[in-house]
């Protein structure tokens, strides 16, 4: 756990909350290995959201090219973990 209290499952968890809550799909169906547009079929719009939400939770910010090089849920999980000095 780093100084927030947070380990990598409590942001797991938050993202897929949000992606099952925002695409409607169950959350059985997101697994790290998900990818978000092939597999959750998330538009833009979608992945915006979700950068929007990532930042707006963990008080990080994600630029645009950062944003586009996220693919997958683990992706997006590591990345807010590595801003949030979260262990593995």
């Amino acid at each position: 756990m780093n100084a927030n209290g947070l380990d990598r499952q409590d942001v797991l968890q938050k993202v897929r909350d949000h992606l099952s809550t925002e695409l409607e799909v169950p959350r059985s169906e997101i697994a790290e290995s998900t990818r978000l547009r092939e597999d959750l079929d998330a538009d833009s719009l979608d992945l915006y959201e979700l950068v929007m939400e990532l930042e707006d939770t963990y008080g990080i910010g994600v630029s645009e090219e950062e944003a586009a090089g996220i693919e997958t849920v683990g992706q997006a999980v590591d990345f807010v973990a590595e801003r949030l000095g979260v262990p593995g």
